[in-house]
C-alpha cells in the first residue's frame, strides 16, 4: 500500500515541460533570427508577425507545461492546459488512469469526470506512483469507503 504524501503536495510530469520549454525556446529564437535575416521586401510588419507567431507557438506551449495538480488540506486543483477546476474532497470520488491513456481521471460526486494533465501517462513509473499517492490521499480524506 502507498504511503500517503504529506500535503501541500504537486504532481507535475517532467518530460513533457523539459520538451515544451525547450521546444518553445527553439521556435522563438529560430523565428527571431528568421525575421532579421529574411528577404529584403519583407517588411518591418512582416518581422513583427513572425517573431509574434514565434512567441505565439511560445505561449501554447507554456499552456501545456504547466499543467499540475495540487493537493492540499482543503481539496485537489487541477491545472490544466487551458482550465484550472478546483475540487474539495468530497467532490472527487476516485482517479482511474487505463493502460495507455495519456493522462488520468477523476471521476466526481456530480456524475462527471475531469481529466487531470499533471499526470502524465508517458512518463509511465512516474506517474504510477503519481496515480499511486493521489489514490492514497483520496481514500484518506474522501468520502468514498475505501474498497480494500
Amino acid at each position: 500500500m502507498t504511503e500517503v504524501p504529506e500535503l501541500p503536495t504537486v504532481w507535475r510530469p517532467r518530460v513533457t515541460r523539459i520538451v515544451a520549454y525547450t521546444t518553445a525556446g527553439v521556435v522563438v529564437v529560430t523565428l527571431a533570427v528568421l525575421a532579421v535575416v529574411v528577404a529584403p521586401q519583407f517588411g518591418l510588419s512582416d518581422r513583427v508577425f513572425i517573431v509574434a507567431f514565434g512567441l505565439f507557438v511560445a505561449w501554447v506551449l507554456h499552456m501545456f507545461a504547466r499543467c499540475r495538480v495540487v493537493a492540499e488540506e482543503s481539496g485537489i486543483t487541477v491545472v490544466n492546459a487551458f482550465r484550472t477546476r478546483r475540487f474539495e474532497w468530497p467532490e472527487v470520488l476516485d482517479v482511474s488512469m487505463a493502460e495507455g491513456e495519456p493522462w488520468p481521471t477523476l471521476d466526481l460526486a456530480d456524475g462527471t469526470s475531469t481529466s487531470a494533465m499533471g499526470i502524465n501517462g508517458t512518463e509511465k513509473a512516474l506517474a504510477a506512483r503519481q496515480l499511486a499517492e493521489l489514490k492514497a490521499l483520496l481514500r484518506v480524506r474522501g468520502e468514498t469507503p475505501d474498497p480494500h
